[in-house]
């Protein structure tokens, strides 16, 4: 199949971060392919979101992969460990936190690529952030760079050179208040999204764990009202 190269999959878990990664994605003029990942998440309300936020962006379509990361475990989103709340900033970046689920973006860009190989699609975008959370390895510019790599070597459009394989990260040096202002200027709406690591049985935000909080204080440094409710 011929690359089109107005084609892109987008990484969608619902969250504030991959919604704006994904109007980022229509603006520059991509047919938008979303990826999201059914993996046994405590906060699956983030699916909901993720639909809703494909669907606003009008996407091509919107696959929702499932895959059980219950069965390793190891993180408090999988597996039946506290997940942290009411943490300093400093707290938050002093190392990586149980909130991290091991090798999450290695198995989540495999399936991307994989699937983006089928669409002729070679741009993936990823809404990591390496600045106002630092406590992921797989956030990291180098590690997108070393996969990056990868993705040209280990698969067939790679090595026949079909196409180059470019995964886009156009938030992992912004702060969550850039994010906020870049979302809200490219029509985001926010009220679609779902951030929060341990909602309640509504789904209602909990407003301490390191994502609700670092959401929160995004909104406060943007000048703008968080529209969920906590």
């Amino acid at each position: 199949m011929p690359q089109d190269s107005k084609r892109a999959v987008v990484l969608v878990s619902g969250g504030l971060d991959s919604a704006t990664t994904l109007a980022i994605a229509c603006r520059d003029g991509f047919e938008t392919f979303a990826l999201s990942f059914d993996y046994g998440q405590r906060h699956a309300f983030e699916l909901d979101a993720a639909r809703r936020v494909s669907e606003a962006a009008k996407v091509r379509r919107h696959l929702v992969f499932k895959l059980d990361l219950r069965a390793i475990g190891g993180s408090a989103l999988t597996a039946d460990i506290a997940v942290p709340k009411d943490r300093a900033e400093s707290e938050m970046s002093a190392g990586i936190p149980t909130t991290y689920v091991p090798a999450r973006n290695t198995i989540f860009l495999s399936v991307a690529i994989g699937w983006a190989e089928t669409l002729a699609a070679f741009d993936i975008y990823l809404g990591v952030n390496a600045i106002d959370y630092s406590g992921y390895p797989d956030c990291r510019p180098e590690y997108i760079a070393a996969f990056e790599r990868l993705a040209n070597l280990a698969t067939k459009a790679g090595v026949e050179e079909a196409g180059s394989w470019k995964i886009h990260t156009p938030l992992i040096r912004m702060t969550k208040a850039e994010i906020i202002r870049t979302g809200t200027e490219l029509g985001v709406d926010y009220s679609l999204t779902h951030s929060c690591y341990d909602p309640d049985p509504a789904g209602r935000p909990c407003g301490r764990c390191d994502s609700c909080t670092l959401r929160l204080k995004g909104f406060a440094e943007a000048g703008l009202r968080d529209p969920l409710q906590y």
